[in-house]
């Protein structure tokens, strides 16, 4: 099989990843870089031991995909380039700053038969993969993720920065319009909100409450998950999860067997193996667009109050 011709777009700290793990997989050729920053785009070039390329019109006619990870207002434009010349496309969340350009890029992939993909990684989590397939009509869901200040993503707000990889994971499990959206936040260090609370109630009654900050002294990115019978706790950092379970007048308490591996690895290698055989990805641009529209009502509700 031909190996896939890939570029990255966007060589900071996320985009610098995407390209050395490229690089190791063994189905695509990692072809180009792209940064604006030459200084960093030389860096990550040379590195790396691949082509420079600091206008993304360069990579036309060179690649069969590209990974878009920069600042989220270039995101449209440079997936509607892209895929515009049947380049598919993996962009980083969040997908992009509005709907509108959210549907026309679902519309351009569509019409040009190309791939669009949306970067919620927690869908590759192995933790996340080892429960899925248990959940069944949750009826309460409880996530918190938290982390220190970044001193990057300072250009969004934490429910578009972090909170969403968590709405993208809720969407997924509860099979149900979102009936109503409480929120809260306050902004901390920069002119966005820094912590955030969100209660999301489904018209099938199931509730899910989100809590996001990037002002916190510690690392937590937990999911709790209440159904019939049954409590799912999963710890998407340490890559563990555990159910508990009521049989007659008994909690029985079980450790999930969970293989570790790299998320962002998986997440990319499943994007390959899509560009390859024409398949629909696991996180598709619908999804992605249904994941921001939902932020969006969130940091709307955030600011209105």
């Amino acid at each position: 099989m031909q190996k896939v011709k890939i570029g990255v777009i966007g060589v900071g700290h996320l985009g610098s990843i995407h390209a050395r793990l490229y690089k190791e997989i063994p189905e695509c050729s990692l072809e180009a870089v792209c940064d604006t920053d030459t200084g960093r785009l030389k860096e990550v070039s040379e590195g790396l031991g691949v082509t420079a390329a600091a206008d993304y019109r360069e990579l036309f006619g060179k690649v069969d995909a590209v990974s878009i990870a920069t600042p989220t207002r270039q995101h449209y434009a440079l997936c509607a380039e892209m895929l515009s010349h049947d380049i598919h496309c993996l962009v980083e969340k969040p997908f992009t700053e509005n709907i509108p350009q959210a549907n026309r890029l679902i519309r351009i992939s569509r019409a040009r038969k190309r791939t669009l993909q949306v970067g919620h990684v927690e869908r590759f989590n192995s933790a996340f993969e080892a429960t899925r397939r248990i959940i069944h009509e949750p009826r309460f869901i409880e996530c918190h993720r938290l982390s220190p200040f970044p001193n990057r993503s300072l250009d969004i707000g934490v429910v578009l920065d972090l909170m969403i990889h968590d709405i993208d994971i809720v969407l997924g499990l509860v099979s149900s319009p979102v009936k109503r959206i409480e929120a809260t936040g306050v902004n901390v260090l920069t002119s966005f909100e820094d912590i955030a609370n969100a209660r999301l109630t489904f018209k099938n009654g199931c509730v899910a409450n989100l809590t996001a900050s990037r002002v916190s002294d510690e690392v937590m990115r937990k999911i709790r998950i209440f159904q019939e019978n049954t409590y799912i706790s999963l710890d998407y950092k340490e890559a563990r999860a555990r159910r508990y379970t009521k049989e007659k007048d008994t909690i029985t308490k079980e450790d999930l067997p969970i293989e570790k591996e790299q998320p962002l690895r998986k997440e990319l290698e499943s994007f390959v193996r899509c560009v390859a055989s024409g398949t629909e990805p696991l996180v598709s641009g619908e999804a992605g667009r249904d994941a921001l529209s939902v932020a969006l009502r969130i940091q709307k509700s955030i600011w209105r109050s």
